[in-house]
């Protein structure tokens, strides 16, 4: 098979090194792609969104599969626009354009779990007409206030305030003064939930689905998490505290009838489910839905899958996913993720990175990542992921750490306490 993964992150890497393995793959391309891709699968200038362009490189290569990373181009409806004739016979691995709305809308996504049972946290939507009834609404909720942008923000569109004055005035910044542009006009206030987080991931074929390992990402700038939001600075799988019963539940309350949803409700899924959830008390809600695989999530779950990743994809075309048997490797995996001084505000690129031929018994992902000059630089606010196994997620961490301080790039930062709370 001729594979195209769009994205150009470490989650593509990952998926890049997943699928490079397969006996069924004849060859592999990455659009864009970053210097750790272009070394086992070849690079591709394209942009994710430009589908025209992604269309006629797929035909001209013989693409039989196009899996998806980022949420741009499944949101912007990609699945649905290779349904045409020429193109019907490639396998997007991704929602349709509506399924797709579970991550782009999170007003949506609330009211999809709703209608399906999905236990989540209380909410209610507002927009800049609506602020001063958003404002007592706020009054009405205990500190601290979950104040999300409806749409697409990179990872960084939700604000957790303690004081209900700065969360009022927050409100009007995003919903007047368009602090996070066209993703905030519209602010989904919820609930607080006090617990602690973790992710499952789900694939599915429309019809079934599959439990991939579960993970716990990290996802604040400062150790202890502090400071600002980021993509992600680290992550962990499978999470100590996730065990038979908990994880029972996550798949009776909220995997069932997320997939029966699906069908309910027409939406064509043909693709991976990211379930952010907060666990309370040992029982699980849904805080949010991605519709693929998270990052640096990704970079722990998928080194755990020991079974043919392209085979079980394969699956999808023709529902038959119940047919695949899923191998998990018991050890644990564990990611630290390096990045760039300054991230997630302003940051420089173009540093040269050394150290990443030292790194023995780890797996290394390109994140943001280009070859300069020879040179591997830097080209983005997350740099490197280092993956490592263990019996246990402290012996992985150790191991991620060691092979850490074997990298080297101008500013370069990490946080040290991945998995602290554990």
């Amino acid at each position: 098979m001729n594979v195209l993964i769009l994205g150009s992150g470490g989650r593509e890497h990952a998926f890049a090194h997943a699928i490079e393995k397969s006996e069924l793959l004849t060859q592999l391309y990455v659009a864009p792609g970053n210097a750790g891709t272009a070394v086992i699968a070849t690079n591709v200038d394209l942009g994710v969104t430009d589908f025209d362009a992604i269309k006629e490189f797929s035909l001209k290569n013989d693409i039989n599969m196009i899996v998806v990373g980022p949420e741009a181009p499944l949101v912007a409806g990609i699945y649905d626009y290779f349904q045409q004739e020429e193109t019907s016979h490639i396998n997007v691995i991704g929602p349709s354009k509506k399924g797709a709305v579970l991550e782009g809308s999170k007003e949506f996504a609330k009211g999809f779990m709703q209608r399906n049972g999905v236990p989540t946290a209380a909410y209610s939507s507002f927009t800049a007409q609506t602020v001063e009834d958003g404002k007592r609404f706020l009054e009405t909720l205990k500190a601290p206030y979950v104040l999300k942008a409806d749409g697409l923000a990179g990872g960084k569109g939700v604000l957790i305030i303690k004081d209900l004055k700065e969360a009022q005035d927050s409100l009007e910044e995003m919903l007047v003064g368009g602090k996070f542009g066209e993703a905030s006009n519209k602010v989904v206030i919820e609930e607080f939930l006090d617990g602690i987080e973790m992710s499952v991931f789900v694939m599915t074929d429309g019809e079934h689905y599959k439990i991939l390992p579960n993970a716990k990402d990290y996802k604040r700038i400062g150790e202890g998490d502090t400071g600002l939001n980021t993509g992600g600075m680290g992550a962990v799988s499978p999470v100590p505290f996730a065990d038979h019963v908990l994880m029972e539940k996550v798949e009776q309350r909220i995997i069932q009838p997320t997939i029966s949803g699906f069908k309910k409700e027409s939406i064509t899924y043909k693709g991976f489910v990211f379930i952010g959830l907060m666990i309370v008390n040992q029982e699980p809600y849904v805080i949010e839905y991605n519709v693929r695989m998270g990052d640096p999530e990704t970079e722990v779950v998928l080194p755990r899958i020991k079974s043919d990743l392209l085979r079980h994809l394969s699956a999808f075309a023709k529902a038959e996913l119940n047919n695949e048997q899923l191998e998990i490797d018991s050890r644990s995996a564990t990611t630290v993720m390096c990045v760039s001084g300054g991230y997630p505000e302003a940051y420089e690129k173009g540093k040269v990175i050394t150290g990443i031929n030292e790194i023995e018994d780890s797996i290394v992902f390109h994140a943001g990542t280009t070859v300069k000059d020879g040179a591997v630089v830097t080209n983005g606010g997350r740099v490197i992921a280092v993956t490592s196994y263990g019996e246990d997620f402290k012996q992985a961490l150790k191991k991620s750490y060691q092979n850490v301080k074997q990298l080297q790039f101008d500013k370069m930062y990490y946080r040290s306490d991945i998995g602290f709370d554990l």
